[in-house]
């Protein structure tokens, strides 16, 4: 099999099309990245050590939604009333984590969004209900609590710990 040069790889590798960014600035985008989101099983791992976490979940869903099934716990704030709710129902010196249905959606993003700006420090949570669900975490719904087994496509099985 013939090598090929890095410069004839990058011409004909849609990959490398576009170089790679310098570790510096992968540094501070990837530190940035961090800085703006939290990892569903993250965050289920800081709900379940007990005691306070330090931030407070937001569904930012409608109430069909929320009813359908949350995160245990969490504040239902749908974006559309962050404006007038907010300051009654959060701790501006409390950090809020996001979350909607899933990656499909940028609700979690837009409230994110309504909350920063209403000077709220906030992370949105990757993956929102739809991996919470899938990653086997309990969650409520307007019945009570359901849990489901987790999905081998987006957790471990028989392993707590993913090792990210």
């Amino acid at each position: 099999m013939a090598m090929t040069s890095p410069t004839t790889a990058t011409a004909v590798n849609s990959v490398l099309r576009v170089p790679p960014a310098s570790p510096a600035a992968a540094a501070a985008h990837f530190g940035a990245s961090l800085a703006f989101h939290a990892d569903v099983s993250d965050v289920a791992s800081a709900l379940a050590a007990g005691g306070d976490p330090g931030f407070v979940v937001v569904d930012s869903r409608s109430t069909a939604s929320w009813d359908q099934g949350h995160v245990p716990g969490a504040v239902h704030l749908p974006t559309a009333l962050i404006l007038e709710q907010a300051a009654a129902l959060l701790d501006p010196a409390v950090p809020v984590v996001t979350y909607c249905w899933g990656p499909g959606c940028n609700g979690a993003t837009r409230a994110a969004l309504a909350l920063a700006q209403l000077g709220y420090q906030v992370k949105e949570m990757l993956g929102g209900f739809e991996y919470w669900a899938r990653e086997g975490f309990a969650f409520e719904t307007w019945e009570g609590g359901e849990q489901r087994a987790a999905d081998p496509l987006t957790a471990p099985v028989d392993d707590a710990d993913c090792g990210c």
